[in-house]
């Protein structure tokens, strides 16, 4: 049994240790493959994290922001900082050049793209400047591509095996050099583990092909300085994957003289937020006339960089954003055609020819067909593989998010730090964005949303006014009253000189109840083309009732909803909003107030008079609320209409005895055939026939007389209500 001991140390003295080791005279790299190799780093689990980077953005996984500058020797310090409450920052570097400069700006991964995306370099000195960065391909993909390959848990075995064919020199325990043929597998008997298969070194000597035992060699050492240079990197690429998911922009500024030069990015940022302070008794004002409002930025550094005096802008809007995979690599497919190259001649057969027969083409018209048939598959294949291109080329307009208009960026609000700022990484801070006396006052709100017969309690809140002469984002308020905590508020965008309401708390020495009723009353009647329209009038009825029991009297606001096309009859309202009126009023002390809110709506209903039923006629002709003329004419129409129902109802009457006739007639028929017609029942049967034919065919007129008679009244009625017009 093998135990291995993984020490991890720090960078520099692992490097020297990994060249200590790798070093060709030293006969310890066998030492150093077994370590790393058969000991099993977990290079697959390392590969999997590394294939597994999320690209898109780095914000969700805390941020994306350049390293220390000054510590990986960035000669431009950064100056300006701009965030975004969008989640991105703008970052300014800026300062001197001497001449020629090349430096590095490392960003995490997530933040690559964005870089790529939005970085701008003003050197007016450098005609050529240019930024390299190592293409982004996986840790699998990059070992695979070297000589020896270390991806996966290979052993000593089967890096060998890889191998053949490549110089070798091992201590078994003497030097021998010779080429590696390969690996091969023998039984080994043991009495404790039992059978095993032992890898064997299949070596070409001088001597010629020998074998040795793997556990016996104690080093090997490679003589082609390529695959030493390949081991290398990859045993670096292995390192590599477990420091930091950073990557570096190179940046190469050639000049001579000295100059400024600044370069800028927008990378992902953790949004600022802002939070706000109102204290409606005015305190920190020397005459207390205004209340005193006051806001402050929160902003976070998770940068692995210190802030030293940078300025700082805060920017509240909606910028456009969005994130395009520009850092890996990407490949279009495109269709693979044959090579245009005359193919040999086709064997032939020639028959023997006969003076009196014409010679039939035979082999011309078979090499005619083949030649139809190749071009039409050559023509199709080309079709097939043209169509399979086409779909596996990527959609340019499915990565692009449409901007927005252009006027969209007049509408952020830039807020700027008076004076720099200095803040260390991983930080966060508190800076003073506003603070101004604002106008207030104190009110009630009472909102008409609230359930009808429930006792509830207004909230406390107050009307302000944003006169600070700058456009607040969104944020809570921390309200404090009489020197003390009052509650917390929230508020949307404001906007300069905007009045609005905000709510902290409940006054539980008011108390108010809604109770709801609504009335109908018919307004017109019209009547057109068979169809009455009826238009009504629905108004409605809010009933807000309060009770003070506060030994002063205090403002209230009533946000009133609005019902759906209604319109505000009274009172009138002091200020309205989309969803609601809002009515100002003062509560006595220790009294009650009611106030009656009323709306009215406007309702039409169309009936068809063709298809109405006589007691829906008999309630509109008895509706006082619909005009007398309109009655009158309702009324005309209902006797028709009863003409025509008693014209139906005896063409059904008629029908009816119709058919009792004939089932008879069958009835008798039948009973006749059964007692036949020469004798004396059956001559009976015969006279009672030819009654009921006479019987039915005086029936058949009278129904043809009555279908006449209904059709008349039916069409009376129509063209009466058709005509009609009031």
């Amino acid at each position: 049994m093998s135990v291995f001991v993984f020490v991890r140390l720090p960078k520099k003295e692992g490097e020297k240790m990994r060249r200590f080791l790798f070093r060709k005279k030293s006969g310890l790299i066998f030492f150093a493959l077994l370590v790393i190799l058969r000991g099993g780093i977990g290079i697959e689990a390392q590969v999997e994290a590394q294939s597994l980077r999320d690209s898109s953005g780095g914000a969700a996984q805390g941020g994306a922001f350049m390293k220390d500058s000054a510590a990986r020797g960035v000669p431009l310090p950064v100056k300006r900082i701009v965030i975004f409450s969008s989640g991105l920052a703008y970052y300014e570097h800026s300062g001197t050049l001497n001449g020629a400069s090349v430096f590095s700006l490392p960003f995490k991964t997530g933040a690559v793209n964005d870089a790529l995306k939005s970085l701008v370099i003003n050197d007016p000195a450098s005609a050529n400047p240019s930024v390299n960065y190592q293409s982004e391909q996986t840790l699998l993909q990059t070992l695979r591509s070297l000589s020896i390959d270390l991806s996966g848990y290979p052993g000593m075995a089967e890096i060998l095996s890889g191998l053949r064919g490549a110089e070798v020199e091992i201590a078994s325990p003497t030097a021998i050099s010779g080429r590696i043929v390969g690996i091969e597998y023998r039984v080994s008997h043991n009495p404790v583990t039992g059978e095993t298969n032992e890898p064997w070194l299949s070596l070409y000597t001088a001597q010629g092909l020998k074998l040795y035992n793997l556990k016996e060699i104690s080093a090997i050492n490679f003589k082609d300085p390529t695959l030493n240079a390949d081991l290398n990197r990859a045993l670096d690429l292995i390192a590599a994957s477990r420091q930091s998911d950073t990557r570096d922009l190179d940046i190469s500024l050639p000049g001579a003289d000295s100059r400024q030069v600044s370069l800028s990015y927008v990378i992902p940022s953790p949004v600022w937020k802002v939070s706000y302070r109102l204290d409606l008794g005015g305190a920190g004002n020397a005459d207390g006339a205004k209340p005193l409002f006051q806001g402050w930025a929160i902003v976070d550094n998770d940068s692995d960089t210190d802030w030293n005096r940078v300025t700082l802008s805060l920017v509240a809007g909606r910028p456009a954003s969005f994130i395009q995979n520009l850092y890996p690599p990407y490949y279009l497919s495109r269709p693979v055609l044959p090579l245009a190259i005359a193919g040999t001649a086709a064997a032939e057969t020639h028959d023997t020819a006969y003076a009196a027969e014409p010679i039939a083409p035979r082999a011309m018209a078979k090499s005619g067909i083949t030649a139809r048939v190749r071009e039409e598959f050559v023509e199709e294949s080309v079709m097939e593989m043209e169509a399979d291109y086409m779909a596996a080329a990527p959609s340019v307009a499915g990565g692009v998010m449409q901007t927005a208009r252009g006027s969209a960026a007049g509408d952020q609000f830039e807020f700027t730090v008076k004076n720099p700022v200095s803040l260390d990484r991983r930080m966060s801070a508190m800076l003073p964005l506003v603070e101004a006396n604002i106008e207030a006052r104190k009110v009630l709100i009472f909102s008409g949303t609230n359930p009808a017969g429930v006792s509830l309690n207004p909230r406390l809140g107050a009307e302000i006014t944003n006169t600070s002469q700058m456009k607040l984002p969104a944020g809570p308020i921390t309200v404090y009253d009489g020197g003390t905590y009052a509650g917390d508020a929230l508020i949307e965008f404001w906007n300069e000189n905007e009045k609005r309401l905000i709510s902290f708390g409940e006054d539980l020495s008011v108390t108010g109840v809604i109770s709801n009723t609504s009335a109908r009353a018919v307004s017109a009647v019209t009547v057109s083309g068979s169809v009455m329209t009826i238009s009504r009038r629905q108004d409605i009825f809010r009933t807000y009732t309060f009770k003070n029991t506060a030994r002063y009297s205090k403002s209230l606001v009533v946000e009133h909803p609005k019902t759906y096309g209604a319109v505000l009859e009274s009172p009138e309202a002091d200020e309205q909003t989309p969803q609601a009126y809002r009515f100002t009023m003062t509560l006595p002390a220790e009294r009650e107030l009611i106030v009656t809110i009323r709306e009215s709506q406007p309702l039409s209903e169309r009936i068809s008079l063709l298809t109405l039923r006589p007691e829906a006629f008999l309630s509109y002709v008895s509706n006082q609320e619909i005009p007398r003329n309109v009655r009158d004419a309702l009324e005309r129409a209902m006797e028709l209409k009863r003409a025509v129902d008693n014209a139906q109802m005896n063409e059904t009457d008629i029908q009816n005895r119709r058919n009792n006739l004939i089932s008879e007639q069958d009835r008798i028929r039948k009973n006749l055939e059964a007692a036949g017609g020469q004798t004396q029942q059956g001559q009976e049967y015969l006279k009672r026939l030819v009654a009921l034919d006479a019987a039915i065919d005086a029936q058949n007129a009278a129904f043809d007389n009555a279908q006449i008679a209904t059709k008349t009244a039916r069409q009376a009625y129509e063209n009466y209500l058709n005509e009609l017009n009031l």
